[in-house]
């Protein structure tokens, strides 16, 4: 289970990570947890965000982070309010800052610090509302195995 490998410390920063990155972006940013991931990890990544209801939010704004830990597998994917103004290959620097963390095991830290850039970059598209509510929960979400 995919939970497991995250102490409540562990789990606590990146729930911590994700408040603080919103708090400058009307944006919404989520993080999944898989422990397996047969097939494509953008695939799945579309369907947890669809199942998790990130497509809800009301400028279509939202980020989700999937890991594939046992597969070492990532994928960053944004909503199509995001999609329409971000270049191609978007977050390819954020990718490659996690993965270098997860490459030495800190998992806990590659996605705190990637948390943080994904935030930074949704600020400068999508900057705080005076009366932005948060719209998604902030908490991991964890599944099983991802098809």
């Amino acid at each position: 289970m995919a939970k497991t490998n995250f102490t409540d410390t562990q789990q606590e920063a990146i729930v911590q990570a994700i408040h603080k990155a919103e708090q400058n972006t009307s944006g919404e940013i989520r993080v999944h947890i898989d422990q397996k991931c047969s097939g494509d990890p953008v695939k799945r990544a579309i369907q947890v965000f669809h199942k998790l209801g990130m497509q809800k939010t009301a400028l279509r704004n939202g980020v989700l982070i999937y890991l594939a830990l046992n597969d070492r597998k990532l994928a960053i994917i944004g909503d199509e309010g995001i999609n329409k103004v971000i270049p191609e290959h978007f977050w390819e620097d954020e990718r490659d800052l996690m993965i270098s963390y997860f490459k030495n095991g800190q998992f806990t830290e590659g996605l705190v610090k990637g948390i943080y850039m994904v935030g930074e970059q949704l600020e400068a598209f999508f900057p705080i509302a005076k009366d932005d509510q948060n719209e998604l929960t902030n908490e991991i979400s964890f599944g099983e195995d991802g098809e």
